[in-house]
């Protein structure tokens, strides 16, 4: 009679955040920051240095993956954030991508008129990403959540339209006003390459992805559930097929008033909350047990003392009732001490 395999006294690895994620309440709440890689980091400014240009950095995984774990190296981060940027996606859409010192990212051409025939996808341009979440994956601490993302397709359409940055993405808003068929598919051909791109880095070694819509704020509310609300629920149902049990977090920044119905409607698995909103509304008004991360401004993370110790307490206190991931409302500034840093992490976990 064969002899009963032993029994491992290995227990499992606890995950805080990841934990969260799928609804628990943690106490004290885990801790990442948006942009926690990056520059207010000196080992990131010296190797940006040693690589050259941004998009040369995303491009090179061994230092795309160096970068991802600097700050989990130094501060213990519940979570790590992948070394990327939201333009990835149409420059595998076939725009060209470039950034210009001082000024940002540029994408040629602009499609002012929405049309794309002109474009060939190139998805390899992705590869390099995925290279960099394996490179993580495999030297990331295993309680620590790695957390994958993209641009929402609201927020890339408004790169891709006006080819840059745009005061308040009027060039993007008047073609979904004036032409919305061809914004609609401009909108389907990013939400197809998201899904893609989204699965292929949970295939490479993500636990979680997230969502950045940087200026839904922007939007009329019935032009938020058009181009904001919609697309983002087909994402993450098609993303959901694909990859069942990933947690999928959505952050429309500026949507105020609106996240409820962004909460309802598009699926997410938790929301981010951003600094302009006040999280007492906000746990009174989102479903109740939904995940929620944020949403600490990063300019009281800049200015430290009372006004980081008070608004840690109120943050806290409001979202004491249900799963929280602590967070800020926006990325963390590149003039953000690290000195506050560290001190926002003893008190969190004291």
């Amino acid at each position: 009679m064969p002899s009963a395999l032993p029994i491992s006294d290995e227990k499992p690895v606890d995950r805080p955040l990841f934990a969260v994620l799928k609804g628990e309440r943690r106490d004290p709440p885990p801790v990442w920051l948006m942009r926690q890689a990056g520059r207010y980091l000196p080992e990131y400014r010296a190797l940006r240095a040693d690589k050259g240009g941004f998009l040369d950095l995303v491009h090179d995984s061994e230092a795309a993956a160096e970068v991802t774990l600097q700050p989990i190296r130094r501060f213990g981060f519940d979570g790590a954030i992948l070394f990327s940027d939201i333009l990835v996606i149409p420059h595998a859409l076939g725009q060209d991508l470039s950034f210009e010192v001082g000024e940002g990212p540029r994408l040629s051409p602009p499609l002012i008129d929405g049309v794309m025939k002109g474009l060939e996808r190139v998805p390899e341009r992705l590869d390099p990403v995925y290279r960099t979440v394996g490179l993580v994956a495999a030297q990331l601490p295993p309680e620590t959540t790695f957390l994958g993302f993209a641009g929402s397709p609201w927020t890339v359409s408004t790169y891709m339209v006006a080819g840059q940055g745009s005061k308040e993405q009027a060039a993007a808003r008047r073609l979904a006003y004036g032409d919305p068929a061809a914004f609609g598919a401009m909108i389907d051909a990013v939400v197809t390459m998201t899904v893609d791109y989204l699965a292929g880095q949970i295939a490479a070694g993500v636990d979680a992805v997230q969502l950045f819509d940087s200026w839904a704020g922007s939007l009329s509310p019935a032009q938020f559930e058009r181009w904001v609300i919609e697309p983002t629920a087909r994402i993450v149902s098609q993303l959901r097929m694909r990859c069942p049990g990933v947690p999928i977090i959505g952050f429309p920044k500026g949507a105020g008033g609106k996240l409820p119905a962004y909460a309802r409607e598009t699926g997410v698995d938790a929301i981010g909350v951003d600094e302009t909103v006040d999280p007492v509304w906000a746990n009174l008004h989102l479903p109740k047990d939904l995940p929620v991360q944020g949403n600490l401004d990063p300019l009281a993370l800049i200015a430290g003392g009372e006004a980081l110790d008070s608004a840690v307490a109120r943050i806290r206190a409001a979202f004491c009732d249900r799963p929280h991931i602590f967070n800020l409302g926006h990325g963390i500034l590149p003039d953000t001490p690290i000195v506050h840093v560290e001190h926002l992490l003893s008190i969190l976990r004291a």
